[in-house]
């Protein structure tokens, strides 16, 4: 058990290192395959052992080997991160055909990620690849009731438009594609308990990140990574802590 966990650890911070790739390259409509990895800054073509993942950085301690010029930390958190999330993943859910939809989830979150903190802005043609993959595992793996896809669906697309157009562009329209996907997969309990941890906790760290002004005011913060914060947390406990929240509503009253 502990070598599968370690190879799909393995296998995580190896696709984390291609999803850098496509967050990066996607919203600039540049091919993922071609170039190869470069440095942004000097253009120094990366050799193979260049692209090990996290390995790479910290033998290199964070600098290009051409120019020495500084490697955004975003390149081997995201890597670390896809890695210990697909490690856990079948410790949550288990060996069950569920875990794909899991790796998938976890895996269109890390390019989604890197691409909103990068620009602000999650694709299209991300969300629709992924939503045609989400759409052949419900229907193999579906939720129960099937129907419950369905009404997770339009229940995230009408309560984000529905911010969207309340906040006057103080929710983007990414986000609001984005939680009509979460809807099919998550369901609709499950989608309203994610939006409002995503909400949480954009609201916590923000607050923390304005009072140690490492943001200003005005600054926009991509909504990107909460999203997918909360989004975990309720698709991994959204059942107990919504059980939760009902035994403390029928003691309070």
């Amino acid at each position: 058990m502990n070598v599968l966990i370690l190879l799909i650890f393995i296998y995580g911070i190896t696709l984390g290192s291609f999803f850098n790739v496509v967050g990066i390259r996607v919203p600039l409509k540049q091919s993922i395959i071609t170039p190869g990895s470069t440095c942004p800054s000097c253009g120094h073509q990366l050799k193979a052992y260049e692209l090990l993942p996290v390995m790479s950085y910290m033998l290199q301690r964070g600098k290009c080997r051409g120019c020495q010029s500084r490697i955004s930390p975003i390149y081997p958190t995201i890597e670390l991160i896809t890695g210990l999330l697909f490690a856990t993943a079948p410790l949550l859910i288990g060996w069950s055909g569920e875990l794909v939809v899991t790796l998938t989830l976890i895996s269109m979150f890390m390019i989604i990620i890197v691409s909103d903190i990068n620009y602000m802005l999650i694709p299209d043609k991300i969300l629709i690849w992924f939503a045609g993959i989400f759409l052949l595992e419900r229907i193999f793996i579906p939720l129960n009731p099937w129907w419950d896809s369905l009404l997770g669906a339009v229940t995230g697309f009408g309560l984000l438009l529905i911010i969207a157009l309340v906040s006057n562009g103080g929710m983007g329209m990414g986000d609001v594609k984005l939680y009509a996907l979460l809807g099919f997969v998550l369901g609709f309990k499950l989608v309203l308990l994610s939006f409002f941890l995503s909400t949480l906790f954009g609201a916590v760290i923000g607050g923390i990140a304005l009072l140690l002004k490492i943001v200003t005011r005005k600054q926009p913060i991509p909504f990107g990574p909460f999203i997918a914060a909360g989004t975990l947390t309720a698709y991994y406990w959204g059942s107990d802590i919504i059980s939760w929240y009902f035994q403390f509503l029928n003691q309070g009253f």
